[in-house]
């Protein structure tokens, strides 16, 4: 029905549909050949009315503001308790969808049904899980074509490779992928590596690597970042050769990024358990070692000559740039976000080791809150929401003398009623941050989400390094921060200090408010004049005006300059404080 053709009355009803209402809605829900891992409350409402064919009504949102004060994504210790407890009792419904029982027999069209039919149930069960109270999951990756190729790619491989973040390895480990692949085959095998071992010390790869001894996990150290900057120094080395200098230079810097100092045999460094059996190496391996562990990790039957490993991660964990350390050029394209390879590839190092590359999928992990996500990279940070939340998760994990050393920036002291060792509050870090360097809005105030979005990729990319502690090691122990370098006494501004104040209201504050009210004023010549005030002497009443005797000191009142205009933003300058 066209809209030119309604009666006044039509037209006022039609005009009040909502957009949901209209019959264009399918084509906007269609699902194109993109990874798709989270959806916004609205999308997510419409794709779910649209398949189950209902109508809703449009009401109007209740907006509620939040103060940037409270600490908004930190659970107490009772409710991480709690959520520690929903995840231990509901950890077997957590589970990745499985490729259904297949034959010769059937055709192309009845197995693609029955693998839409079990996708469908998984996510049924997923959907269930979150409804429990305590539960939260990570966004997981919701086009069934993705794990299609993680289906071939185990198939495919002898070997397969969970690639992990170092710093906190536990939140991108699937333990039903392990299952999984032993439902496959018998004979296949899983390991773990754990990429960018370069922000770990020694001590801290010992203990993961009993941690991972202890529960019969085969783990490899590496950092294929460390391993792109020596083979870029080899390449300048081998450039230069007639400069002695520059030679030991180059030979310098190749020291400092060997990790692994060989002081001790190579014995000291193998970690193993009394229970499993499992022998670990704490060591952070180099490109031709990892090679080598491939090759000699397979000990089961092989249809082929080489040995196929099959490489699966999370999208940020360093996956491509592993691949492309392996095989020295860049042959794989590097993406934080998933859906950037579409398809499995495999990639030959030799004759005798072969690489399957997954797509990046993300898979469904349980997490405590949504910003812990953000922080670790498996949200973008660039889309984000709410700044506060992801912010205050960051100043709970770093020191308050980290943040000022890494950025040189000044954190307010907490006040005389307040505990002289807590925490910076999110408000206070991306105050100071914003205004030391310029990110202001147009109020002229610190322009907080995107100070928050610098700090959280200097998190993620390690510049502010937190490594967490598996089970059972005490935290504090594990990360030890550095000493506090900076020393020199911060010299605020009036205007730095009105910015960086936060809106706490203090005691003190109210009785300086209260007490402290200036006289009325007017402006004669450029300068504020008080009633009653002689102007020759600055004197009310007798007594010496504070303003006027600060302005004898001022240096635009030297060399006899009278009747000089006064700038105004001196003139207020006690509004500023």
């Amino acid at each position: 029905m066209e809209y030119s053709s309604l009666k006044n009355s039509e037209k006022l009803n039609f005009s009040k549909l909502h957009s949901a209402e209209l019959s264009d809605g399918y084509d906007w829900g269609r699902l194109n050949l993109q990874s798709v891992t989270e959806q916004n409350h609205l999308d997510d409402f419409l794709a779910t009315a649209e398949l189950a064919g209902t109508e809703f009504v449009a009401e109007k949102l209740n907006i509620t503001f939040v103060n940037p004060n409270s600490k908004i994504g930190i659970l107490s210790p009772e409710e991480k308790a709690k959520i520690s407890e929903a995840q231990k009792e509901n950890l077997h419904l957590l589970k990745i969808p499985r490729r259904p029982k297949w034959d010769r027999s059937m055709d192309a069209e009845e197995l693609q049904n029955l693998e839409r039919q079990a996708f469908l149930e998984w996510r049924k069960t997923l959907s269930e899980l979150q409804e429990i109270d305590g539960i939260v999951l990570t966004p997981y990756e919701k086009n069934l074509e993705f794990w299609r190729q993680l289906w071939r790619v185990i198939e495919k491989s002898d070997v397969i490779v969970q690639i992990l973040d170092a710093r906190n390895p536990l939140l991108f480990r699937c333990e039903d992928l392990e299952n999984y692949i032993k439902d496959v085959s018998q004979h296949k095998n899983s390991m773990l590596l754990l990429n960018k071992s370069d922000f770990l010390t020694e001590k801290q790869r010992r203990i993961w690597a009993q941690y991972f001894s202890d529960a019969g996990i085969l783990v490899v150290f590496y950092s294929a970042a460390n391993e792109k900057k020596t083979r870029k120094i080899s390449e300048e080395s081998g450039v230069v050769s007639d400069d002695t200098d520059e030679e030991k230079d180059l030979s310098e810097k190749l020291e400092t990024l060997e990790l692994r100092t060989q002081t001790m045999p190579e014995s000291n460094y193998l970690v193993t358990s009394s229970k499993t059996g499992v022998v670990n190496d704490c060591r952070v391996l180099t490109k031709e070692e990892l090679v080598k562990k491939f090759k000699d990790v397979y000990t089961g039957p092989k249809e082929k000559k080489e040995t196929v490993i099959g490489l699966v991660g999370y999208p940020n964990v360093g996956k491509s740039s592993t691949i492309n350390s392996l095989i020295s050029t860049k042959k794989v394209s590097v993406s934080s976000t998933p859906g950037k390879t579409k398809h499995f590839q495999t990639i030959f190092i030799d004759d005798e080791l072969m690489l399957c590359d997954c797509p990046g999928l993300v898979m469904p992990t349980f997490v405590s809150t949504k910003a812990e996500m953000v922080i670790w990279g498996i949200l973008p940070i660039d889309q984000m929401r709410d700044h506060v939340g992801p912010t205050n998760q960051v100043v709970c994990h770093i020191p308050k003398h980290i943040f000022e050393d890494t950025y040189g920036i000044f954190l307010p002291k907490p006040q005389e009623s307040e505990d002289p060792n807590r925490k910076p509050t999110a408000e206070e870090l991306l105050d100071s941050y914003g205004f030391m360097r310029g990110f202001m809005n147009a109020r002229g105030l610190p322009d907080h989400p995107r100070a928050a979005r610098y700090i959280l990729k200097d998190f993620v990319n390690g510049k502010l390094l937190y490594c967490h502690a598996p089970p059972g090691s005490d935290q504090e122990s594990f990360h030890i921060y550095p000493e506090k370098r900076r020393q020199a006494q911060y010299n605020l501004t009036r205007q730095m200090m009105r910015i960086t104040k936060t809106s706490k209201t203090t005691p003190d504050l109210l009785d300086r408010t209260f007490f402290d009210q200036n006289i009325g004023r007017a402006h004669s010549k450029g300068r504020a004049v008080y009633p009653g005030e002689n102007h020759t002497r600055g004197v009310i009443d007798g007594t010496a005006s504070n303003s006027n005797l600060n302005m004898l000191d001022k240096p635009w009142k030297k060399h006899n300059k009278k009747n000089k205009r006064e700038k105004l933003r001196r003139v207020y300058a006690h509004l500023d404080e």
